[in-house]
């Protein structure tokens, strides 16, 4: 059955109970790598000027891994993207023998940049749909902002991984954004590119959910396995779409 595996509901309308949306953000409403890549770029030219002997020792390949690193020796860390950030900025600083205290400013060189983000073709379009018959929440492992990224026009609000303290699929992040909203878990719809956190952490949750599997990311889709058979049974509206404007249709908006 391949994508369509998890329990896909053909109806093209939107359950009965459904009073909002909530959508992950990074690669669902705009692909990631791209600001990202820019983002390092941009902390890197910042780097040559105020901290020259820290940019020759930790390129970026070298700084991804030190990341990774930090993420390793802090796990209380792996929800705070911000966090792991920061310190990976602080050591490769004090390694150089230059100034820890640049991290930040270093950090905030990379965030800004880090959000200015394309959207997927499909999106406007589609979110003004859904905004105008749902609210809409933003609920992100990320660190994206609504305002600067453009989406506060839609969304009205946004839960994330550091602000509750867990990242998706625990299901405190799913019951946050429910809280937030005001609304019981069987009254909000989920949606997101990745299986696991997205669909599942939803599912488990007690959320609607949909799985936005674009054209780009089909292959690695396919590969993603089989929902655990110990997690609780699916009971709630589930559907995979290839793009938004697709999830707008099938809802009805």
């Amino acid at each position: 059955m391949g994508l369509m595996r998890v329990c896909d509901t053909l109806s093209m309308h939107a359950p009965p109970s459904l009073h909002a949306l909530s959508f992950d953000l990074d690669d669902t409403l705009w692909p990631v790598a791209p600001a990202i890549l820019q983002a390092e770029r941009v902390l890197q030219q910042w780097l040559e000027q105020h901290a020259p002997v820290t940019v020759q020792r930790f390129p970026v390949e070298r700084m991804r891994a030190l990341r990774e690193q930090v993420s390793r020796d802090c796990p209380d860390l792996a929800h705070d993207l911000t966090a792991l950030r920061l310190e990976a900025n602080r050591r490769a600083l004090r390694a150089s023998g230059e100034d820890p205290a640049l991290a930040g400013p270093a950090f905030e060189v990379f965030f800004a940049e880090r959000q200015r983000v394309t959207f997927y073709p499909d999106v406007e379009r589609s979110l003004d749909r859904l905004a105008a018959r749902w609210p809409l929440l933003a609920l992100s492992n990320g660190n994206a902002e609504l305002e600067a990224t453009g989406l506060s026009r839609w969304f009205v609000g946004s839960v994330n991984a550091r602000s509750v303290g867990v990242l998706k699929p625990d299901a405190r992040i799913f019951a946050a954004a429910c809280a937030h909203l005001r609304l019981s878990p069987g009254q909000v719809l989920h949606a997101g590119d990745d299986h696991r956190c997205d669909v599942r952490g939803a599912q488990a949750a007690g959320l609607h959910s949909a799985w936005i599997v674009r054209p780009d990311q089909a292959a690695h889709a396919a590969a993603a396995p089989d929902p655990d058979p110990v997690a609780p049974p699916v009971t709630g509206w589930h559907v995979t779409v290839g793009h938004l404007a697709e999830l707008a249709d099938r809802l009805g908006a």
